[in-house]
């Protein structure tokens, strides 16, 4: 690997790291407006997330991108459907942090990887190894072990990582690159948000404070989004994988060390269960990837020879 090439990799790598610590201290930031109804965070959220997307696109000169993507007749059902996925995902997230259900929160991150896989299995046809078969056994021990413990399924869990999980099977019919598609989700949900601005917010007018927290949730948002597709492009996925348990990492060491949520016995055993199953299944695909880039530089070697 060439200077550039580590350069440009160290350089994905930080900036990954930066969208993880940005997702994993948000609950932080949303505890803030814990006075503000969660369908009114929402709606500011995808406001100000499209206004700030908009700005960005602008500086970088890709509005007519922008564009074709919302007059392109095939693409513009799946990113509603996306829109409404991701919008039911930052519902749920910023009502779990308002109910103090972080862990919660953290869990469906967790889990979400694991969601992914079946969700592959299910819609796409992609065949599950014996290892990945464990991976998302152990999750559902783990998932299992906490409805009996708590005396109820975690929900909140459960949702988060369907609905992320859904989210990434629409994003896969969609030809735009990530942050433009964003964009385009924010901008075809907006008028909706708009809408419940204007007519049902249940907060009123908020003050000079809660407008500026409100408006933030707009950098909040996009900022590490625009970090991902940063590091995307110059980070192996396997890399980008790992990586991102750090954000359910950081909102789980927040729940337990700062926000001071109950950790029972139940806790005690699922989580370590998930941990598990992460570094099986995170194992598998490292693995999985080394012998297809073997695989191809043995082909290349005899295309050569």
């Amino acid at each position: 690997m060439s200077d550039d090439a580590r350069k440009s990799a160290r350089m994905g790598v930080l900036a990954m790291i930066g969208a993880c610590l940005i997702w994993g201290l948000s609950p932080l930031y949303y505890r803030l407006l814990s006075h503000v109804a969660p369908a009114d965070i929402l709606a500011h959220r995808t406001f100000w997330s499209m206004i700030f997307f908009v700005i960005v696109l602008a500086l970088q000169r890709r509005l007519p991108v922008l564009g074709a993507a919302l007059r392109d007749r095939g693409q513009i059902l799946w990113l509603l459907l996306a829109a409404i996925m991701i919008s039911i995902n930052w519902f749920l997230f910023i009502y779990a942090i308002q109910i103090d259900r972080v862990t919660e929160t953290s869990l469906g991150y967790y889990i979400f990887p694991l969601v992914s896989v079946l969700l592959g299995m299910v819609i796409f046809g992609e065949k599950l190894s014996a290892v990945q078969w464990l991976a998302v056994a152990l999750a559902c021990v783990a998932v299992a072990t906490l409805t009996l413990g708590l005396g109820k399924a975690p929900l909140i869990s459960l949702v988060l990582a369907t609905t992320f999980g859904v989210y990434g099977v629409l994003k896969k019919r969609v030809s735009t690159g990530p942050v433009v598609s964003v964009t385009a989700e924010v901008c075809v949900i907006a008028p909706l948000s708009l809408t419940w601005l204007v007519f049902f917010a249940q907060t009123g007018m908020p003050d000079t404070r809660t407008l500026a927290l409100l408006i933030f949730s707009g950098p909040i948002t996009a900022v590490p989004l625009i970090l991902f597709s940063f590091a995307a492009r110059r980070v192996r996925l396997a890399t980008l994988g790992l990586l991102q348990y750090m954000n359910p990492t950081i909102q789980f060491l927040l729940a337990a060390a700062v926000l001071g949520e109950p950790m029972g016995l139940a806790h005690a055993v699922a989580f370590p269960l998930i941990w598990l199953a992460l570094a099986i299944y995170s194992w598998s695909a490292i693995s999985q990837g080394r012998a297809e880039r073997n695989a191809s530089a043995s082909a290349a070697t005899v295309g050569t020879g």
